[in-house]
């Protein structure tokens, strides 16, 4: 496995080495002693998700104000833009953010570290979207930051407007969101 800093230094995109042949492929996903090499983080995962989307849909950028969570993310079926955005004021980085595609095709994973939101918006006609987290859902403490603020300026490459929950219509400008120290 390949581990890709990105232009904000805690966020790894992941390059696993495939092995496939004419019955089909195989690769690891997560090795936490490889994962702590390559990171320089221990990490323990405690909860593993899976959603499914349509075309367009955006869901984010979410985070956790209490019990942060870090996020191993891939796509199983599909392709996605995903996107992390820092939300730590005392970061050389905050308010900034990076986008990967993401797709089952090229099996790339991203590693978003406690402190950030996350988002992503679903490219194909639908994705199947996993991630593992270091700490469990509390939905009391979770937030949403808009999508399209403006101070954010993230490309998220639509043709059309995303579809997007009602949470996250009510999502609140980095300026006015709670964020971490």
């Amino acid at each position: 496995m390949k581990a890709i800093p990105l232009s904000i230094p805690e966020v790894f995109l992941f390059e696993p080495k495939v092995f496939g042949d004419d019955r089909g492929f195989f690769f690891e996903s997560f090795n936490r002693r490889k994962f702590a090499e390559l990171t320089g983080r221990d990490v323990d995962f405690v909860q593993d998700n899976h959603s499914r989307s349509a075309k367009n849909v955006l869901r984010g950028l979410h985070y956790q104000i209490q019990h942060p969570q870090g996020k191993l993310v891939r796509v199983v079926q599909g392709t996605v833009l995903d996107v992390a955005v820092d939300i730590r004021k005392s970061s050389p980085t905050f308010g900034q953010h990076v986008a990967v595609e993401l797709s089952a095709v090229n099996k790339r994973m991203m590693w978003i570290p406690e402190g950030f939101a996350h988002g992503f918006v679903v490219l194909s006609d639908t994705a199947e979207f996993l991630y593992k987290t270091t700490d469990y859902w509390f939905p009391e403490h979770e937030r949403s930051i808009l999508w399209n603020d403006p101070a954010l300026a993230i490309d998220w490459k639509l043709q059309t407007p995303p579809i997007i929950s009602g949470k996250d219509a009510q999502g609140k400008i980095l300026a006015d969101a709670g964020c971490f120290a």
